[in-house]
């Protein structure tokens, strides 16, 4: 992977709308003591290279009825009788496409993908795992991890 060139400035811009992306150019460049165009540039720049990739808002899940986290653990068969092998990253973007998945990682040990999922329920895990997760064609068999308190969640990365 290509390393892109951040300079300090860029450093500074960055922290800066991860901690507020709402605000104004103006703002920022005052705040940083340069040009409204020169920083502009310098996010343009930023977006076009996909360091910044989007602009998000942060919803309060339990406010929204969505109280309750979980992490599942999922193993994968690597063949199938009928079929032959089965394609993991395939398998991988299936999990994905739930409504109720925030994260897809594959990940070392003795597991193949940790998934993290966001839903209303303890029944709803449930419900997710035995009828959606566990139904797609290669797991072969999963893990699952509630939630009880969360003391961090972020976003943000440390520049």
């Amino acid at each position: 992977m290509l390393e892109i060139k951040i300079d300090e400035k860029d450093k500074e811009i960055l922290r800066i709308l991860q901690s507020n992306c709402r605000m104004s150019t103006k703002a920022i460049a005052n705040k940083l003591n340069m040009p409204v165009t020169t920083l502009y540039s310098k996010i343009k720049r930023l977006e076009h290279l996909k360091v910044i990739k989007a602009y998000n808002a942060i919803l309060d899940k339990k406010k929204l009825g969505k109280g309750v986290t979980a992490f599942l653990l999922v193993s994968f068969y690597y063949k199938n009788k009928e079929r032959g092998n089965v394609a993991h990253h395939e398998l991988a973007e299936k999990i994905a496409r739930f409504p109720e998945v925030q994260e897809v990682h594959f990940i070392s040990g003795n597991w193949d993908i940790l998934v993290k999922i966001v839903v209303e329920s303890v029944d709803a895990v449930g419900k997710f795992v035995i009828e959606r997760l566990r139904t797609l064609e290669g797991v072969e068999k999963s893990i699952t991890m509630v939630v009880f308190d969360s003391k961090k969640e972020t976003l943000e990365i440390n520049i």
